[in-house]
């Protein structure tokens, strides 16, 4: 079967646990049209570029697909009647990543390199300023 790479974007104000109960009705839709749902990351809540259907935020999603077409064509179809999907985008890849994608693994080193958050201390914070005596 040929692999997939879904990306679907859903309303800012859903509640996470909204989010998850989305989430699993698409995988479902998947396991029921005869196909796996390899991994699934929420990259949470972003900023768009620009406003889509008045949202200025929504929340991502990405999942790892190993199914027929049909079910590909099943799982954008219910996405166009859902009110709660704002946008989605489906692409063919010859193998499926392992491990975080490139959004999780920015993410990661986003965090890694701030101060006071376990990583090292910053220069010129004000505990350097102070004299001591």
């Amino acid at each position: 079967m040929p692999y997939y790479e879904h990306v679907f974007l859903m309303r800012q104000d859903l509640a996470p646990a909204q989010v998850d109960a989305i989430i699993e009705n698409h995988k479902k839709i998947i396991e029921d049209a005869g196909g796996k749902v390899g991994k699934v990351e929420n990259w949470g809540l972003r900023t768009l570029a620009y406003k889509i259907r008045k949202n200025r935020k929504a929340h991502y999603v990405l999942m790892n697909l190993d199914c027929p077409a049909d079910a590909v064509k099943e799982l954008e179809r219910n996405e166009r009647l859902s009110d709660d999907v704002i946008r989605f985008m489906t692409i063919r890849v010859d193998e499926l990543e392992e491990g975080p994608s490139a959004m999780m693994r920015a993410r990661d080193e986003r965090g890694r390199g701030r101060g006071g958050r376990g990583g090292a201390p910053r220069h010129g914070s004000r505990n350097d300023d102070k004299k001591e005596g």
